[in-house]
């Protein structure tokens, strides 16, 4: 494992941290590449990235210390926690950057789905390019000890063990980058059928990858056997499920030709 970049005396630079900005840009390449696909302006792609940045850390941030936090921690050892580098989980951030970015779209008059299927594939890619980085970190993202030949060991991570376990980033990485092939390889066909199914196809695919590896995570159950992550994972898949049904049985608002 590669858990910093760089070491220099007592300066160290995580790995983790250049995946994820990594992951940002790339994920706004991809909007603005669809908005300039899509006549629409590739500028605003930088204002919706921007928000789901800030949106995403705060909303992270404030799952981490509602949920995840010790109770018995005090005032400034949560305060402390606050400016960690721990506690940025994906579905902790994702609605609260959702509402900011929706805020923004609002804003600027931009055509909601349309927008939401370019920022589907941008979540996608961003997302598997930021497991990288859990990866190379060593965070504790892996999962239970296995005896698969594809197992590993994190003695040197940011949170080692030197027992044999499932490399569930790498998992994740895989399944993103495969979600995001699909998304990416029907966006034209999806688009022009329906705006907005591309975006219920993520949520469907994605859910249902983080529901599956959670399977072999070490995350703590919540109720009924069931992760934060895994039940955040069901909410999305049935989202996606019901706003696809919406769209496909109510045509009359389809994009036309030029529109």
């Amino acid at each position: 494992m590669y858990p910093y970049w760089l070491e220099i005396g007592s300066f160290r630079l995580p790995t983790f941290g250049p995946m994820v900005v990594l992951g940002f840009l790339a994920g706004h390449y991809i909007i603005k590449r669809e908005f300039k696909r899509n006549g629409l302006d590739p500028e605003l792609s930088t204002s919706l990235v921007t928000a789901g940045i800030l949106g995403g850390l705060a909303g992270a941030k404030l799952y981490f210390v509602l949920f995840e936090l010790p109770a018995y921690l005090t005032w400034g050892e949560t305060l402390r926690s606050l400016f960690s580098g721990s506690g940025l989980t994906f579905h902790g951030g994702f609605v609260v950057a959702a509402l900011a970015v929706l805020w923004t779209i609002a804003r600027r008059g931009a055509p909601l789905a349309v927008t939401a299927d370019a920022c589907g594939m941008a979540l996608t890619i961003g997302y598997a390019l930021g497991r990288i980085g859990c990866q190379l970190a060593g965070d504790g993202d892996y999962g239970i000890p296995t005896d698969l030949p594809w197992g590993m060991a994190y003695p040197n991570g940011v949170v080692p063990t030197t027992q044999i376990v499932h490399p569930a980033p790498v998992y994740e990485t895989l399944m993103g980058l495969g979600i995001f092939g699909l998304l990416w390889s029907t966006r034209r066909a999806l688009g022009a059928y329906r705006p907005g199914l591309l975006f219920c196809l993520y949520l469907i695919l994605s859910g249902i990858a983080r529901f599956s590896v959670e399977t072999i995570r070490l995350n703590p159950e919540i109720i009924f056997g069931f992760t934060g992550a895994q039940l955040f994972s069901i909410g999305i898949t049935i989202a996606g499920i019901g706003i696809g049904a919406r769209l496909l049985t109510n045509r009359q608002g389809a994009r036309v030709p030029g529109e």
